[in-house]
């Protein structure tokens, strides 16, 4: 086993925590207070290559591994879990669905602005009935064969990156059949797609979030991502990197916790010295770096996994499953351990406290996870 990152990971990964602790950290607070989603330094991290790292060179992107990409979105999640997921996202669910299922014509046509990071894409899973169970899709796409156009009713929940300024695609999955799910492209301001306002969410206030309408929405045959009635079932396929890359923003948001637990607890003094010097103290901090360093070696043994072509479905649901409850018990201990001060803005904990909770819920509830770990056990499925 070699638990050493290559010099050009290593590298890499100073120069995003450079430009995450000199770009994002000043502002993380002031865009969670006022609830914006800061395009400019969305597009600065298109240009330092962070939305093209896994990603072929011929459209625009780094040609690096699974890893690299995993230490850029933990490296984020260190001062700001909303640009975390809105690279995560942006990746996981925006660019890579168009690479692994899309025609030629289709990566030509939208991969370069989404690896350069000058556009943002999304995937429109969930629905308003629909939650853990994503294949109760009700959305509906009918195959106009006079116009050559698909027609799109029906609505989305919970869509990140699908409101923004600079988003140019928003995949979808629909019926096509009654017993027949396909995704298909829907160009941002497409007639009939409608974006709804944004949520008012408990975390992630830099994120962009959306639900989606679909009123009779037209787009071109061609625009069908992969083969008809084989949409869910793609998505599923990707939810795997997906879940491993929350893990590595699990990971960032927890090793936040511990950074600022340790400062805190070394100047901030109570009864005669510094109250690290306390047992109850001390504790929390030895079993917050624990559980650091076991997330992050269940999330680099899984990205590992998939970087060398081996199966990865059951380390990502562990991966996924430790190491988001992990950041979720962080953000609660570190709060605690700053104690009022932890509960007011004045400190970042109490952001990071809101921002963790949904880690436990998306791309695959906590529950979804021990699902997929059982059956991966052989348990009995019925």
């Amino acid at each position: 086993m070699n638990f050493d990152l290559t010099p050009e990971q290593d590298a890499f990964r100073n120069v995003v925590r450079d430009f995450a602790d000199n770009e994002i950290a000043p502002h993380a607070d002031a865009w969670d207070r006022d609830h914006v989603f800061p395009v400019d330094t969305v597009l600065a991290m298109g240009r330092l290559g962070l939305f093209g790292l896994p990603f072929p060179e011929e459209y625009g992107g780094a040609g690096a591994d699974f890893t690299t990409f995993c230490l850029a979105v933990e490296e984020l999640a260190r001062v700001d879990s909303s640009m975390a997921i809105t690279l995560e996202a942006g990746v996981g669910l925006g660019a890579n669905p168009i690479f692994r299922f899309g025609t030629e014509d289709q990566r030509q046509r939208w991969l370069p602005d989404l690896c350069a990071g000058r556009a943002l894409g999304a995937f429109g899973l969930t629905e308003p009935g629909g939650g853990s169970d994503a294949g109760s899709t009700v959305t509906k796409a009918t195959l106009d064969e006079h116009a050559g156009e698909w027609v799109i009713d029906g609505r989305k929940e919970f869509i990140t990156n699908s409101g923004t300024p600079i988003t140019s695609i928003i995949t979808i999955t629909a019926r096509t059949q009654p017993h027949e799910i396909s995704a298909i492209v829907v160009p941002a301001g497409t007639a009939g797609l409608v974006v709804e306002p944004a949520y008012r969410k408990m975390g992630w206030h830099a994120s962009d979030t959306h639900p989606l309408a679909f009123d009779a929405c037209r787009v071109p045959a061609e625009h069908l991502l992969g083969r008809r009635g084989e949409g869910f079932r793609n998505f599923l396929s990707i939810l795997d990197e997906g879940r491993v890359a929350i893990a590595a923003l699990a990971v960032g948001l927890a090793q936040a916790c511990l950074d600022h637990s340790l400062r805190y607890a070394k100047e901030r003094e109570a009864f005669g010295g510094p109250i690290g010097r306390h047992q109850a103290i001390a504790f929390k901090c030895a079993d917050l770096a624990v559980a650091v360093e076991a997330a992050r070696a269940l999330t680099y043994k899984a990205a590992w996994l998939r970087d060398t072509g081996r199966p990865f479905t059951q380390a990502a649901a562990v991966a996924k499953l430790y190491s988001t409850e992990a950041a979720v018990t962080a953000t609660r201990e570190a709060t605690q351990i700053f104690g009022g001060y932890g509960f007011v803005d004045d400190t970042p904990v109490s952001r990071f406290y809101r921002d963790a909770k949904v880690l436990e819920i998306g791309e695959g509830t906590s529950e979804v996870q021990r699902l997929v770990i059982s059956r991966g056990l052989g348990l009995p499925t019925g």
